[in-house]
């Protein structure tokens, strides 16, 4: 392939079904993702995951610290700082419950993935350090779900910090997918006196890259991306600073991106709006197994 764009080889015939009305959309699950970036000596570096190759899903794809939002994330006891949840429903445009439950999931995901968290004794200050035998017994009870975000904040007495976050795009899964996500995408710094490590099991490495290198690399063929993961990369590399970014990130369109399919002369096409290096023209694939819408 001429890049590393990544799709499945099921599409194709998944593709026409959806077209004929013998697959039916699945509902997509909310979900959220963190660019976490530091700064350097050439400009700012984002942390990335490369997911596992026996992973059934984008094995072998470079992405960042995110996962779905568990039901729990949206527990009205949460502490909080930073802006209002009716702040973030506007920005986000949902309601004030999910709202929270994504910017929980946010502040939750990275530090399950990456051991960064986006917390603090006070709304002023942020967690120092979180390496060390406690810290990774909260993590792995949060990971298994044996722990809310809620419970972890109130018996560590902080506070989660949503000023932190700044959103930055919203991707939802093309209706044909059998796994569908509606992702927000946002972007954070590395908090002082913290260090990321790979906590996440779906990972097999991780990575400190600029982002032109990442989209590099991805335009030689040399890492394999998702459509969003590099549409994000390309839209960082202007930024000379953590800062910046996150000082961007008000302005953001958060409009869904989501895959559009259409048959031109028998042919699939596929884009994404606003994304056009994503068109795709692709070819006919293995039949749909039974079942899987």
């Amino acid at each position: 392939m001429a890049n590393g764009q990544w799709y499945p080889p099921e599409w194709p015939d998944r593709i026409r079904a959806l077209a004929d009305g013998s697959l039916t959309p699945v509902v997509p699950k909310r979900a959220s993702t963190v660019m976490l970036l530091r700064d350097g000596a050439d400009g700012p570096s984002v942390h990335m995951l490369r997911r596992r190759a026996s992973m059934a899903f984008a094995g072998g794809a470079y992405a960042y610290p995110g996962g779905g939002v568990d039901p729990r994330d949206d527990d009205r006891g949460i502490r909080w700082a930073g802006p209002t949840r009716a702040w973030w429903a506007e920005r986000l445009g949902v309601d004030a419950a999910t709202a929270q439950a994504v910017v929980c999931a946010a502040v939750r995901e990275t530090f399950e993935e990456a051991g960064v968290l986006l917390a603090g004794p006070t709304p002023d200050t942020v967690t120092g350090d979180t390496t060390g035998a406690d810290w990774e017994a909260d993590r792995a009870a949060l990971a298994a779900h044996e722990l809310s975000f809620a419970e972890f904040l109130e018996r560590r007495g902080l506070v989660l910090r949503s000023d932190l976050l700044g959103a930055w795009t919203r991707w939802i899964t093309p209706e044909f997918e059998p796994r569908r996500y509606d992702t927000w995408f946002f972007v954070a710094a590395l908090p002082a006196g913290q260090r990321t490590r790979n906590t996440s099991t779906e990972a097999d490495r991780t990575v400190w890259v600029p982002p032109a290198r990442a989209a590099s690399g991805y335009d030689r063929g040399e890492l394999l991306m998702m459509p969003p993961t590099i549409a994000t990369l390309r839209q960082l590399v202007p930024y000379a600073t953590a800062a910046d970014a996150l000082a961007a990130a008000a302005g953001r369109d958060l409009t869904p991106v989501i895959a559009r399919a259409r048959l031109v002369d028998g042919d699939v096409v596929l884009t994404w709006p606003g994304h056009d290096e994503f068109t795709l023209l692709v070819p006919p694939g293995p039949a749909v197994p039974e079942g899987s819408s």
